[in-house]
C-alpha cells in the first residue's frame, strides 16, 4: 500500500480521488537577513508572505533556510501555512518544500505535511510545486486528495 490508498472499514485497499490544483503565487512582502556569513556560501533566513489566486485561493505566511551562492544560485527549505480555500473547501495547511534558485527562476517541489489541514481541509494529502521568479511570482500545481 502507498501513500495513495487507504483501507476501508472492512480492510479492502480502495485508491483515494485524486484533484489537480492550479494557481498563480505572488509575493507581497519578503525580507532576507544572513544569519552565518562566516564562510561561502552564506546562510540566509527568507520571509515572505504570498497570496494565491486559482484553483487555491487564499494567503500564506513562508519561513525558508537558504544556502546563498556568491554567483546568486541558492538552495532553499521552506514550510508554509497557507490560509483560504482549495477546491471549495476552506482551512488551513502546511506546505514543506525543496527549492533550486538559478539565473533568477525558482524551481521548487512542496508536499502537504500530513495531519496538517484543519476546517473543510481535514485529512488532505498532496504533492506539486511551483516555477517562476524568486521573489516575483510562481506558477504552482497541487495534485491532492484526502484522506
Amino acid at each position: 500500500m502507498n501513500g495513495r490508498d487507504s483501507v476501508d472499514p472492512i480492510g479492502q485497499s480502495r485508491v483515494l480521488a485524486r484533484t489537480m490544483a492550479r494557481t498563480k503565487i505572488t509575493v507581497q512582502d519578503s525580507d532576507a537577513k544572513p544569519y552565518d556569513r562566516t564562510a561561502s556560501p552564506a546562510l540566509v533566513e527568507v520571509r515572505l508572505t504570498e497570496t494565491f489566486t486559482g484553483d487555491i485561493d487564499g494567503e500564506s505566511t513562508v519561513r525558508a533556510l537558504q544556502v546563498l551562492g556568491a554567483d546568486r544560485s541558492a538552495s532553499l527549505v521552506s514550510v508554509q501555512r497557507f490560509r483560504g480555500r482549495l477546491g471549495g473547501r476552506h482551512g488551513t495547511f502546511v506546505l514543506q518544500g525543496s527549492e533550486i534558485v538559478e539565473n533568477g527562476k525558482i524551481k521548487a517541489a512542496w508536499f502537504v505535511v500530513p495531519g496538517s489541514g484543519t476546517g473543510d481541509l481535514s485529512g488532505l494529502r498532496g504533492e506539486g510545486g511551483f516555477e517562476g521568479h524568486f521573489g516575483k511570482g510562481s506558477d504552482g500545481t497541487l495534485d491532492y486528495w484526502f484522506e
